[in-house]
């Protein structure tokens, strides 16, 4: 997804204002698709769901859309991550650093990209075609 964000901004210089304001709520809706996913995949916690959001950047050094969870209110759905890869993550036992335990990793948000990642690429794709071919069309 990123992307294609990146070779519009490469290939057209600085997006104009009049694009970024009709291309971003197109973006984010392609955005949401993943978060969604990630909301369900990580439905066995009631903090996760609620502290993933989406954000789109037009900025030159990192342009794209991102679905991140919020770490102050879900600290830890980073270690449930565990990097989008199964297995298990170690961790202290109600805060006693002499005391730690495995415990299975449960990944929701890189599930949730492999699979709406498609349709939210073809989204984004459509979006730009449409923007680009209504700018070119004035």
């Amino acid at each position: 997804m990123a992307d294609d964000i990146a070779r519009f901004i490469r290939h057209f210089g600085d997006v104009p204002k009049d694009i970024k304001k009709e291309i971003r709520p197109e973006l984010r809706a392609a955005g949401e698709l993943v978060a969604a996913q990630a909301r369900v995949n990580a439905s066995w916690s009631t903090r996760i769901p609620r502290a993933t959001r989406v954000s789109v950047s037009f900025a030159k050094r990192k342009p794209g859309v991102s679905v991140v969870v919020d770490r102050r209110k879900a600290p830890h759905a980073r270690p449930f991550e565990h990097g989008g890869r199964q297995g298990e993550f170690r961790h202290p036992v109600y805060g006693h650093r002499d005391r730690w335990v495995p415990q299975e990793a449960r990944p929701f948000l890189e599930p949730a990209a492999d699979a709406r990642a498609g349709e939210a690429a073809k989204r984004i794709e459509n979006a730009v075609d449409r923007v680009i071919r209504a700018d070119f069309e004035k």
